[in-house]
């Protein structure tokens, strides 16, 4: 066998969501923050994301995360989360999928019946706690990163749809946010293609309509994310939703930083408080519990901390290999799979 280059990947998913994880085969890109790395990574490397994301080795639904040291004293390690358009600086199945990897593959000492760590993201530094028995992470909770609501009940035009009510909010990524309920969707697996191609338009009239950039680090902007969900019900209730990731297909997990944002345009409105909890179940049925462990603000901002806590699943081990006499090193797209837009990046362009 003859190879160019040879990666080592652990595959997870959480809550059904693929969130693999790269243990071997690549280098930390150079940077004196994790957030620095992931611009590296995002600038120098990125065939290595198409390698594992991109057919024939990938496919649009898996994300894939690269353990780095940590730049933290007080973390154990870092990663670098690369997802089919963009780098996101947090992602709570991601981190899910991490914490799990880490202590099940031994990485990380396991402790039972609980591991508490800290992990150094690109979004600033998360403190996950791990329920552990006989060896397994039976649960992970996530201190997710200070997450605020920037537009409530904003009007939108939407190619096909009209005008819709939207709210916008950070929870470790950028997200609109309407209830898919009032469009007439029950947000289930048949209507999978059709939320995504809702999702997709509502994030580029979103992108375009409401520019949005985080207080404290003007390099995470833009709309990533759209979240159609059923309406609120009370507090310690639960919420149907389903999350669209670009270039449109829907997360199969109820998407950790898309509770996080809901928490926190939910706080913004006065329906929920700190030590309140508020659940969202996917369009497959799993689950992840939220709540909100303390509010402040974030520049002019109110925020808010949510917890996140969900499941994940090692899936395999697996060794990705390059032959120099392959075409297609850094893979390829092809419409009737990848989404419902093209390209590899949030602006819709092809980076390949």
């Amino acid at each position: 066998m003859r190879t160019r280059r040879m990666i080592q990947v652990v595959g997870c998913h959480a809550e059904g969501e693929i969130g693999d994880v790269i243990v071997g085969g690549v280098l930390p890109p150079p940077g004196d923050t994790v957030f620095a790395q992931r611009e590296a990574m995002q600038r120098d490397h990125d065939d290595i994301r198409q390698m594992l994301i991109c057919e024939p080795r990938g496919s649009v639904a898996r994300h894939v995360n690269l353990i780095v040291p940590p730049k933290r004293a007080d973390c154990v390690a870092g990663a670098i989360i690369m997802e089919p358009t963009e780098y996101p600086p947090m992602s709570g199945s991601n981190t899910i999928c991490i914490a799990t990897v880490l202590l099940e593959t031994g990485m990380v000492a396991m402790e039972e019946p609980t591991t508490t760590l800290r992990l150094d993201m690109p979004a600033g530094p998360v403190e996950v706690v791990a329920q552990c028995r006989d060896g397994k992470v039976v649960s992970v909770e996530l201190v997710n990163v200070a997450c605020f609501a920037t537009h409530l009940a904003v009007p939108l035009e939407v190619e096909g749809f009209g005008t819709m009510t939207i709210d916008i909010a950070y929870g470790g990524m950028f997200y609109a946010m309407t209830d898919a309920t009032k469009l007439g969707f029950a947000i289930t697996p048949d209507e999978a293609r059709d939320l995504a191609v809702l999702g997709e338009r509502i994030r580029l009239a979103a992108r375009a309509r409401y520019p949005v950039t985080h207080p404290e680090n003007d390099a995470i902007s833009g709309i990533s994310i759209v979240q159609l969900h059923s309406p609120f019900t009370s507090a310690g209730g639960e919420s149907r939703n389903t999350c669209i990731v670009a270039p449109g297909r829907s997360d199969r997990s109820p998407t950790g930083t898309g509770l996080s944002a809901r928490l926190a345009a939910l706080a913004a409105r006065g329906l929920l408080g700190v030590g309140d909890r508020y659940d969202h179940t996917s369009i497959i049925g799993s689950r992840f519990k939220g709540r909100i462990v303390s509010a402040g603000r974030l520049g002019p901002l109110p925020c808010i901390v949510p917890a996140i806590s969900g499941r994940a699943w090692i899936t395999g081990f697996h060794s990705y290999v390059v032959d120099p006499s392959d075409p297609y090193p850094a893979g390829y797209r092809v419409a009737d799979t990848w989404g419902v837009t093209e390209g590899v990046t949030q602006a819709g362009g092809s980076v390949a």
